[in-house]
């Protein structure tokens, strides 16, 4: 059994990915090891991928967002003694942040949480948000509230991604779910990924069918994983 350790998207946690990778990936014969963001975030996630290298053997790696970017740089320094594939959802920019508007969003919550607290922010963000994503981020940055949320969004939105030029030396399989109707995660990004790799596949799905329905995101994943080794994580 392939012991599949995925890292969350900025803002959210452990508990939504269990929801949203949990059940594809036990059907597809891993066992899912969801890490809990913490105000270290990136040493305390590549800590974490080294543990669990060490100690089952190599590991599926991956998650949303920046948990792709830190899955994949893992991957691709670690290589295949340490790591069996990647599994990455929404992946949000290409080498240097830039203008990326995942990076803007992060930086602006942290802000307004700065500025005006973090009740009156959850607020203005669920007055303008689909019902399903506010309470989700609702619940998400509550949780988070004491785990340092505003160094965790702010730190998240300065990290490079790998290039495509590295992404091209990627040694195992990457799989990849990508949403062309996300503005803050560009589908071009995702494509752009699964075309760099020498073995990566993607599966799009709209944001409106897995927004809701969250446990289709890791489904799109496996159905990535399983077109590049026809075969599932066992």
């Amino acid at each position: 059994m392939a012991t599949v350790v995925l890292m969350a998207g900025t803002g959210s946690d452990d508990d939504y990915l269990r929801r949203s990778f949990g059940p594809a990936v036990a059907g597809a014969g891993g066992e899912l090891i969801a890490l809990a963001p913490t105000a270290g975030l990136i040493e305390n996630y590549r800590a974490a991928l080294d543990a669990a290298a060490e100690r089952t053997g190599p590991i599926v790696t991956g998650g949303v967002s920046i948990g792709a970017v830190v899955g994949l740089r893992w991957a691709l320094d670690r290589g295949p003694r340490a790591c069996k594939g990647v599994l990455a959802a929404l992946p949000p920019w290409s080498g240097p942040v830039g203008d990326s508007l995942a990076a803007l969003s992060a930086r602006l919550t942290a802000q307004a949480i700065d500025d005006d607290g973090l009740e009156p922010t959850i607020a203005a963000m669920a007055a303008t948000s689909p019902a399903w994503l506010a309470g989700e981020l609702s619940r998400s940055w509550r949780a988070l509230a004491d785990r340092d949320l505003v160094g965790q969004l702010r730190l998240a939105a300065s990290v490079p991604a790998p290039t495509l030029d590295e992404i091209a030396g990627l040694q195992v399989p990457l799989a990849i779910a990508g949403a062309p109707d996300d503005p803050l995660h560009p589908i071009q990004v995702a494509r752009d990924w699964a075309q760099a790799a020498p073995a990566g596949a993607l599966t799009e799905l709209p944001l409106s069918t897995w927004g809701p329905d969250e446990a289709r995101l890791g489904t799109a994943c496996l159905d990535s994983w399983r077109r590049l080794t026809g075969a599932g994580l066992d």
